[in-house]
Formats: C-alpha cells, structure tokens, sequence
C-alpha cells in the first residue's frame, strides 16, 4: 500500500460538533435541509449543496456544484475549517455503543486503485459516478473519505496506539451517542513505511468516491499534461483492520408479490428451501432468510444442495436469495435498477421491515444473515462482485471532520 500524509483541513475543535454531518448518501434533500437548518457551519452546505438553493433546483445542475465550492470556500475564509501546516496522518476512532474500531486517515494513491492494490467489490452506477466526479473536480478536494479495510497489521496497530496516546485533535459526541475521535500521527513517515509492508486493501464503503477520484486524477492530467497534478493523483481514506470491522445486515423488501398471493408465494419457495414459522430476528448463521408476509414471519432454510460452498459470490445468501427468489419468483432480474425492490440497512432493526409491510409500502420483506468480513476480502481477492447493497457498515464515518484539498 502506499499512503501519504497530507495538510488536512478540519473544523477547530470548537465548532467541530456543528460541522459534522451525515455522509451525503445516507440522507434525501429534504433530510439534509431539515438538519442543516440554523446551522450554517454544517458540512451538508457542501456535500449537499442543493438544500441552498431552490427546492425544485435540479440537484446535478453546474448551479449546485458550484454552491459546493462557494460553501466550502466560505468555511475555510470564515475560519470555521483550518489547514494544518504540515502533512499528517491522523487516526480516527469510531465508538457505537461497545463497540469501537480505530483507522488511519491518509490519502491513498490512484494507481493504486487502478492497478488492483485497492480492492473493490461492487459495480458503480453512471449516474451517482458522473456526481461525485463533478464534485470532486469542481471542489478541487475530496469531500468525503474512502472506507477502506485491511488484513490486521501489528505494525500500524503500535503506531496507532501511539497516536492514541497523545491529546486529541477532535472528540465529539452526537446525539445517537456515538462517539467520533481523531488524534494526528507523532511520525507520519513511520505510518507510511508500516502501510507499504501493507499488500492490499479493500474497498468497505465509498466505491462511487473511489473511481471519481481515479476518473479526476486522468481528467486533470489529460487538460494539463505539463502541470504538477500530483495532489489529484492521491484520495481521502480511512482505513481500518478487518478485525475490527462490523457489518449489519442489508435487508429486502419488495413492493409485490408479481401476481402471486402470498399462499402462491409461499408455495413458490418450496423448490428452493424449506418454509417454517420464524421470529423477528436475523438469522444467526447463514444458509436461511427471514420473510415476513401479512403480519407473520417465517423462516426459509436453503435446501442442501443449492449453494455452492466453493463460490465466493454464489453462497452468500444475497446471491442466493437473488438467483434462486428474486429473479425467478418476484421477476426482480436487475436490483440494481428495479423500482419494486428496495434495501433497508440493518441498523434499522427487523422494526422497519414489519412497518413497510403492516403499511402497505411493501408486500414482503427478507431479513439477512449479515455478510463477513472474510466475504468481502475473498470476493474482492477472486476480482468479482458483490450482489448490490450486500454490507451495511456501521458506525458511519461523518463528514467534514477531514477534508483533502489539491
């Protein structure tokens, strides 16, 4: 791996509670704005800038990239966000309750990503690649970090210890009770050095953010091959080791049952699995799913034989769950893309989905064995892909507390 410290521009620690926001993908327009409201030094200014303008504005407009730069320019001018003067890495812990995971906040390198060291797993879709491309070209800055993972490395895990031991740059608590904490590295080069003993990393959350980034290092060196762009040859990460990372469940729910009753649906399933009476959890273990139907949950155990150990992709139960009764039962050939199907994050609880059922917004709901760690790393190593909306990361780094400029 090949990470580099940078000048990190951050909130003073003052103001850092009210700048911290939500990741931009977590939140709608009308979210954003309901939270932003009264707060002038929240980071939704800039990642969703659209909450600025007028409500019908087109929110891929160049209008709305360009109230991203104005804002984040504001914030910096206004000293609400400052730039420390000399590069460094920074750790950042993560606490939700008992749980608590520490990463390295570097930049990672582009051809790094391009040539396969950063490893992903999932597709990127056009649409939300073309915006974070824009954003990222227009704010000259990642806005947002990368979530990365690795194989646990004792090297970086004394360093970061280190760093833990020295006064904190930023503690903040939010109203969940989640805990955010960043500290700066005591020596930057002894970080770097530990990383590059590093083979590979792993793409958790942030894949849209990852390939603009790739796509702004080529953009910029394509209009100016004879200038200095190294700073877009580097994007924002924080990176955390596998054994600390925690996955939830990214749960179905479908809006019909394509014609069928739900005695009809039921029966469907019959080739693919046995159907008993369930509970309102999760399943502890792969290999089953729960449905829940008109008030009542069940539980569908995969038949022997239908999943194939071997496969990296095909025994996860998403997959599973996607080629064996999503396609061939709901008519769902492109979840990608479906209107009926929609993904509800586990953090959510089983709660969500007896609510979008009981209310009519869906007729079913799947509720999923979270996929591992270990998943993720064996599918990203095979260089394949992950069905959509598989891993549900929590806790969710913020925005705003970290920004890299070039």
């Amino acid at each position: 791996m090949k990470v580099r410290a940078f000048r990190g521009v951050h909130p003073t620690a003052d103001v850092a509670a009210q700048v911290a926001s939500v990741p931009y993908d977590v939140v709608n327009a009308e979210e954003a704005r309901e939270m932003a409201a009264g707060n002038p030094h929240s980071f939704l200014h800039v990642v969703r800038a659209e909450i600025d303008l007028a409500e019908d504005a087109d929110h891929y407009s160049s209008e709305v990239y360009q109230q991203s730069a104005r804002a984040l320019a504001r914030m910096r001018a206004d000293g609400v966000l400052v730039q420390d003067q000399d590069r460094q890495l920074y750790v950042y812990e993560l606490t939700m309750g008992d749980h608590a995971q520490c990463g390295v906040v570097a930049c990672c390198a582009v051809s790094d990503y391009d040539d396969g060291t950063i490893k992903r797993h999932e597709q990127t879709r056009e649409e939300k690649l073309r915006d974070r491309v824009t954003l990222v070209d227009t704010l000259g800055a990642n806005s947002g970090p990368v979530f990365l993972t690795y194989r646990d490395s004792a090297g970086v895990d004394a360093l970061v210890a280190q760093a833990r031991a020295t006064e904190p740059l930023i503690s903040l608590e939010r109203e969940n009770g989640n805990r955010h904490t960043i500290w700066t590295v005591p020596v930057p080069a002894d970080m770097e050095a530990a990383f590059a003993r590093v083979p590979a990393a792993y793409i958790a959350d942030g894949h849209h953010r990852a390939a603009a980034a790739a796509e702004v290092a080529k953009l910029r060196r394509d209009r100016n091959p004879e200038m200095d762009n190294a700073g877009s040859d580097w994007f924002l990460t924080v990176l955390f080791p596998a054994s600390q990372m925690r996955i939830m469940p990214y749960n179905r729910v479908v809006h019909d049952l394509n014609g069928r009753t739900s005695a009809e649906f039921l029966e469907a399933l019959s080739g693919v699995g046995d159907v008993s009476s369930g509970s309102a959890e999760v399943p502890e273990t792969r290999g089953s799913v729960g449905i829940y139907i008109e008030g009542q949950w069940h539980r569908l155990t995969w038949h022997e034989g239908v999943v194939d150990p071997s496969d990296e992709v095909g025994r996860l139960d998403v997959s599973v769950l996607q080629s064996r009764v999503l396609e061939p039962v709901l008519g769902i050939a492109d979840p990608r893309r479906d209107e009926r199907i929609a993904f509800v994050g586990g953090i959510r609880g089983i709660g969500e989905l007896e609510r979008l059922v009981d209310g009519g917004e869906a007729a079913v709901a799947f509720a999923m064995h979270p996929v591992e760690v270990e998943d993720l790393i064996a599918v990203s190593d095979a260089e394949r892909l992950m069905p959509p909306k598989s891993t549900w990361f929590e806790p969710k780094l913020l925005s705003g507390l970290l920004v890299h400029v070039f």
